[in-house]
């Protein structure tokens, strides 16, 4: 449903597919919904609104109004797009929070769609920097989907990001409006990086709009067999540029936007780290002591898996390296 203040504030232009969706607007309707969506603490942008994201504005079919929680002042960071499958592997997820925190590291918004798998690793790799996220929701607003990632909802508001859709408040997760919303996640972004696809993937469809809108388009490699390596592979092989490190991305932005990059410090991310499980491990690593999963093993009482899990978060976040032999040490002066 468009905003009644967007059908109110709409540029003049011939789009078709605005005409017909203004015929049959109810705008009693659309009106009430705009003061329910005010009244909780949304913001809308209609299109000519100065905070509306610009890259969307390019775009053929832009949203008429995007509702928002969060900070629009993350629109104006370079925004690079990572997406990918639900049904990932955990080769994909590991890539995609490298990706996302190293992104925000270098002061990119990371964007992505909130989804299960390759989404929620990219989300989850931004927020352990001091990044921004942007997600980008099928939904209303008022509507998380999955459910699951709730709390993770919340920590991109907290981190200063931003929650998008186009969706009134109170639409459900419509399968028709999930490839629709690929478009904004396309159109939001200088450039997508597609992390793991199958055949019938949804970020197939946002890399195609990410071509049609002539944006740049980067894939991870896979192994040959991999199912869901099948969309990235091809994608390369047609022309998309492939991703082994962020610098991959970062040296084709054009020089505005290398110029507009604010990357955090390491000092920054440290002292950035949250209370808990993080922050205890991260207390038993030394600069010039390297201590193995063992050592850690016994001097936290976890279990290998967890030592390991806590682990791959401080090295996602800069915080601690890894050496030969599956040794650990505090990044800030860690030997090499």
């Amino acid at each position: 449903m468009i905003s009644s203040l967007a059908a109110g504030q709409l540029p003049r232009r011939s789009d078709p597919k605005i005409s017909k969706a203004l015929a049959k607007l109810d705008l009693e309707k659309s009106r009430r919904e705009d003061e329910a969506a005010l009244a909780s603490g949304m913001s809308i942008l209609a299109w000519p609104d100065e905070r509306y994201p610009r890259l969307l504005r390019e775009i053929p079919d832009p949203p008429p109004a995007l509702y928002l929680r969060g900070s629009s002042e993350v629109f104006d960071l370079p925004a690079v797009a990572v997406v990918g499958s639900r049904l990932s592997t955990v080769y994909g997820q590991n890539v995609a929070r490298m990706l996302g925190a190293d992104l925000a590291r270098e002061g990119c918004a990371v964007v992505s769609g909130l989804a299960r798998g390759i989404d929620t690793a990219a989300h989850e790799g931004s927020l352990a920097v001091i990044g921004r996220a942007i997600a980008i929701l099928g939904t209303g607003l008022d509507v998380i989907y999955p459910k699951e990632n709730e709390a993770l909802y919340g920590q991109i508001l907290d981190a200063g990001g931003a929650i998008l859709t186009e969706n009134p408040p109170g639409v459900p997760p419509i399968p028709r409006n999930f490839p629709v919303r690929n478009r904004i996640i396309a159109g939001i972004a200088w450039g997508t990086v597609v992390v793991e696809a199958d055949g019938r993937s949804g970020s197939l469809v946002t890399a195609r709009f990410t071509l049609e809108t002539g944006r740049e388009l980067f894939g991870v490699p896979h192994n040959i067999t991999s199912r869901t390596g099948s969309g990235p592979n091809t994608l390369i092989q047609k022309g998309a540029k492939l991703v082994q490190r962020v610098e991959d991305i970062i040296e084709e932005m054009p020089s505005n936007l290398r110029c507009a990059l604010r990357p955090c410090s390491k000092r920054e991310e440290l002292d950035s780290q949250p209370d808990g499980e993080a922050s205890m491990l991260l207390r038993k690593l030394q600069p010039d002591e390297p201590k193995s999963i063992d050592k850690l093993c016994e001097e936290t009482g976890w279990p290998t898996s967890k030592v390991l899990a806590v682990l791959l978060e401080l090295k996602i976040a800069g915080a601690c390296v890894e050496l030969p032999g599956m040794r650990y040490a505090l990044a800030s002066a860690a030997p090499r």
